[in-house]
């Protein structure tokens, strides 16, 4: 692409463009960890070009070099907020020993998760599951999906439980997933909505209680 001619400008071009790569691509993960604050309080619809650039000092058109659309910002902080999920919940307790152990580690993280205000708004998808509950288009396509992705775990958790031997294998593996998964976006809603400050505890409470009732004897001890 060069001319045999200058060198220089070709090694010069090969050394600088992979910084400024790396500076864009912290630049945009900056950015998408404020939207995705943003976000999990006022809501996806809530985040917008305008908003976001007050709230991190950057100009609009800078904010379109990296999003060229509200909704392309929009897809791009779901995406940065189920890498949270992830690293803080999905990883750390995949790297627990398959049954329960892994089982309980999964529902106790998504609770720290949401205990410890890694979103600042609570479970991020939880409250975008209702904000886009009813509505149609690519976004609640793709939180459908993540959500789908995210009780496909837990199902999978629950069968790798009963082949160890843990859980009683008359349980179903998609219906334990599902009481799980509506016992712990029952505690956001109480939380949120109710200011329950006991939600998360009661809820993992409840978890472990149902845990227990579907443990076989050689089932590792649960908290």
């Amino acid at each position: 692409m060069f001319p045999a001619s200058r060198p220089r400008a070709k090694r010069s071009a090969r050394k600088v463009r992979p910084h400024r790569q790396v500076r864009g691509l912290r630049t945009r993960e900056a950015i998408l960890a404020r939207a995705v604050d943003i976000a999990s309080v006022h809501g996806l619809e809530g985040l917008t070009i305008g908003y976001l650039s007050e709230q991190i000092g950057m100009s609009k058109s800078g904010l379109f070099a990296h999003f060229g659309s509200k909704e392309e910002l929009q897809m791009a902080t779901i995406e940065a907020a189920r890498q949270v999920f992830i690293d803080k919940v999905t990883r750390p307790a995949i790297a627990k020993p398959k049954g329960m152990p892994r089982l309980w580690a999964l529902v106790n993280q998504w609770l720290v998760l949401v205990e410890k205000n890694v979103f600042q708004g609570g479970c991020f998808f939880t409250a975008a599951s209702f904000e886009f509950d009813g509505r149609r288009g690519i976004l609640r396509d793709r939180i459908a999906a993540i959500m789908r992705e995210w009780i496909g775990v837990l199902t999978r958790a629950v069968e790798e439980a009963q082949k160890a031997g843990h859980l009683d294998p008359n349980v179903d593996p998609t219906r334990l997933a599902f009481e799980i998964h509506a016992v712990a976006m029952g505690a956001h809603w109480a939380h949120q909505l109710l200011e329950d400050r006991k939600a998360y505890s009661r809820a993992r409470g409840i978890a472990l209680e149902k845990l227990r009732s579907v443990a076989t004897p050689s089932t590792p001890r649960l908290p």
